[in-house]
């Protein structure tokens, strides 16, 4: 994970007193977290346990473990679907589209309309005594590049410190308190549980000063349970008691704090699971403090050269840091978890949006920075939580459409729920998650180059999204279409001569975005199957070939915009933030100036007129927007919504992203999509090129640099640009396939290791190419 960026200079904090900080790879406050003000505080994570650090007199810190959710496995699938299908679809095509909407709403979805939500073990709570004190040269800290999140301030002639690491090589929570003065530093220590304590025990013993808690999700039936410990080791001059529920620790000059919890998501037993804790734990304890933190893994991050563009640097840092500290593959062979809706922090037992994977836009966001900034590991978690819906999504596509294959809907949680969520018009009916992450499948291989993974994983999965599509369509005008189907989440208006005339609708047949993601799938399929050799008789492979030139082609309407639906109905909300029929833009390929400029014109057209009417008013949009500019090759653009980003979604306490400007809910994919953002302006690769410099702002970031960033193909790219345009590019090849390249606009001579580039040409193993104009 060294995709490094050279906006801007390293400028240092230096104030008498406190530790100095960079302004590119650091975030710092002068001021402690609002408890309960979740999105004041700061993160560490390891991928599967994490820690939010308020850094109040008194500490707060919030717990998690990605497998702690509301509950057990929920059969939401509605015994009515099927039969509804062919009613729907013949209400739809007759015009009924009020009518079709409600009867599918009310024949094709349970009372039951949720999944589990996400959920949060809890508070290590630790009163120091210095409540009602005053505190002076208070600082709180998150170092980026280390991973460490620091709190350091002064009560009289002391200065207190605290250090707060997530360890993914040792699997815990580790933290270091320490006092200038010998002997002053005291500590009450406590848990709180979110949902169902079963039990708080605290010991002080010798060889086990802890507190080990017991939870419950809270079902009679089949709960999720977990236990977490937190094991203290203070120095030599400590005095250890337990008081009540509490452990209490005086005239200590150091302690240090170990801490893990462990489910029964992933272990049979309440044996099993404690066993494993502790195993964590005590080794731990054993290597110390100051081993777990120097082996855990560092994230290199970049030094800078112009104070204006700091801030950017700084949160493409920071978002690059959230998605490795929320979504790591298992290091012991245990299932993993991918990065939710708000990456694997929470504090709620009732989240906005349930804090669930929302699979219409927000979980794919989180992972599109993983490519492309060389952290391709962090989406394997992704890939298990496939594993994990694939059967359940065939009994969905069995149950609800009488098909083979896969499918699952707008949402999932960790059991993989693939059936329908809630009961929103605008969301709800859209049998197309499962085509995405089939998309994100395809696409970690091309990144990776990959051959087991595409051999065990992508194609499969393929196979199976492609053979439910092959059933579900059904033949309209000519083509293969979809429906009851949706543009997600947006409302046209019926036309006069349908019904109700002037009511606001969304379940359609044949929405853009639907052929645009089963063009992608079967093309991918077909790549993947050429790939691996399989042989062109294979069924699946004549299934997918049969197929896709039956589905329908992309339409335009009388403004020259790409056709969101089947007609050119009246968009009821202008401002959308989906970008739904976009799709083919970013992240898909069809709509690139490179394949379709007609298509690609088209679709700016629908994305100015989005931007003019205001969309773009939620972080994660707004991040979306700068993609989809950068693929247009419309730098300025790109870079003034990165600018609205910055000014609009991060509130004055914290870079986190929020869910709108005036609404500051944290949902974490806006801190993506940002990094995404960025590394489309520097290096696009999705149409089998490798683009150097496809929308660099050059009048706003003259000069400047990048490292380490990965294109298609397993090419690892650096990137040094001055006077607004290109100077040179190394371009190393991991994997020896095949190197095409661009540079900017396209309009100048390249030269590869000297010698002028004619074309695309083979590369070696581990061999670097020198870039640069003629």
């Amino acid at each position: 994970m060294r995709a490094q960026l050279f906006f801007i200079a390293s400028v240092a904090c230096v104030v008498r007193g406190l530790p100095t900080f960079d302004g590119s790879k650091d975030i710092w406050f002068t001021f402690p977290g609002f408890f309960p003000t979740f999105e004041s505080s700061l993160p560490i994570g390891n991928g599967r346990v994490a820690g939010s650090i308020y850094g109040g007199a008194s500490e707060v810190i919030g717990v998690n473990e990605n497998s702690i959710w509301s509950g057990p496995f929920q059969d939401r699938i509605a015994s009515t679907a099927a039969s509804a299908v062919p009613v729907v679809r013949n209400m739809l095509l007759a015009g009924n589209l009020s009518q079709a909407r409600a009867y599918t709403y009310e024949h094709m979805i349970t009372s039951v309309t949720s999944p589990r939500s996400y959920s949060y073990f809890g508070n290590i709570n630790i009163d120091f005594g210095h409540a009602g004190k005053t505190m002076t040269n208070y600082v709180r800290s998150l170092d980026t590049r280390q991973g460490v999140v620091g709190v350091q301030y002064t009560i009289g002639g002391a200065t207190f410190s605290r250090e707060y690491i997530a360890s993914y090589p040792a699997g815990v929570l580790a933290a270091r308190f320490k006092s200038s003065q010998k002997g002053t530093l005291n500590m009450t220590i406590t848990m709180t549980g979110n949902i169902k304590i079963l039990s708080l025990v605290p010991s002080a013993a010798a060889n086990n000063i802890s507190l080990t808690l017991r939870g419950s999700s809270g079902q009679s039936v089949s709960p999720i349970l977990w236990t977490g410990q937190a094991r203290l080791v203070p120095d030599a001059g400590a005095t250890v008691s337990v008081s009540g529920q509490n452990l209490v620790i005086t005239k200590a000059t150091q302690v240090d704090m170990f801490f893990d919890t462990e489910t029964s998501f992933r272990y049979t037993s309440q044996a099993a699971w404690e066993a494993e804790m502790l195993r964590k734990i005590n080794a731990a304890v054993g290597l110390g403090y100051d081993s777990v933190k120097n082996a855990a893994t560092r994230i290199s991050v970049a030094r800078n050269t112009s104070q204006d563009l700091q801030l950017s640097t700084l949160v493409f840092n920071f978002g690059r840091y959230l998605l490795a500290a929320s979504s790591r593959p298992s290091n012991d062979g245990s299932i993993t978890l991918p990065a939710n809706l708000q990456g694997i922090w929470n504090n709620s037992t009732a989240p906005i949006f349930g804090s669930k994977y929302t699979v219409n836009i927000n979980i794919e966001m989180n992972y599109w920075p993983a490519g492309p900034t060389n952290m391709a590991e962090t989406e394997l978690p992704l890939f298990d939580l496939i594993k994990i819906s694939i059967p359940r999504g065939q009994v969905a596509a069995q149950r609800m459409y009488g098909c083979p294959g896969t499918v699952w809907h707008h949402n999932l949680d960790l059991w993989g729920d693939p059936a329908p969520t809630d009961n929103f018009t605008a969301s709800t009916m859209w049998p197309f998650g499962s085509a995405w992450f089939a998309w994100h499948a395809i696409d970690h291989y091309r990144f990776t180059q990959d051959k087991t993974f595409l051999q065990n994983v992508a194609y499969p999965f393929l196979t199976q999204v492609a053979a439910f599509y092959e059933c579900y369509a059904f033949a309209h005008d000519g083509f293969n279409a979809t429906g009851p189907s949706l543009s997600p989440e947006n409302t046209f208006v019926v036309p006069s001569n349908e019904s109700v005339a002037g009511a606001g609708e969304s379940v359609d047949i044949a929405p853009a975005m639907d052929g645009q993601l089963m063009t992608e799938i079967f093309e991918g399929l077909l790549e993947a199957a050429s790939a691996l050799g399989i042989a062109n008789s294979d069924p699946a492979v004549v299934a997918a070939r049969n197929f896709l030139p039956t589905i329908k082609p992309q339409q335009i309407g009388s403004l020259g915009q790409i056709l969101e639906w089947r007609q050119e109905y009246t968009e009821a909300v202008p401002d959308n933030p989906h970008l739904s029929p976009l799709w083919a833009l970013m992240p898909g390929r069809a709509f690139s100036p490179l394949v379709n400029n007609t298509l690609s014109k088209a679709a700016q057209v629908v994305l100015d007129k989005r931007v003019a009417s205001g969309s773009g008013s939620t972080g994660w949009s707004r991040t979306w927007l700068i993609n989809q500019y950068a693929r247009a090759f419309r730098a300025n653009d790109a870079w003034m919504h990165l600018g609205q980003w910055l000014a609009l979604f991060t509130p004055s306490f914290s870079l986190f992203d929020t869910w709108t400007a005036t609404n500051p809910i944290f949902q974490i994919d806006g801190n993506f999509g940002f990094v995404s953002g960025v590394a489309e302006m520097l290096l696009q690769s999705h149409v089998g090129i490798v683009h150097l410099l496809p929308a660099l702002p050059g009048s706003a970031v003259p000069t400047g640099s990048v490292k380490g960033l990965v294109a298609r193909g397993n090419f690892v790219v650096d990137i040094n640009w001055s006077g607004g345009g290109f100077a040179s590019a190394n371009v190393t090849s991991r994997s020896g396939a095949q190197l095409a390249l661009r540079i900017a606009d396209g309009t100048g001579s390249i030269l590869v290791d000297g010698a002028v580039y004619k074309g695309p040409f083979a590369t070696t193993v581990g061999k670097t190419y020198a870039v640069t104009l003629a």
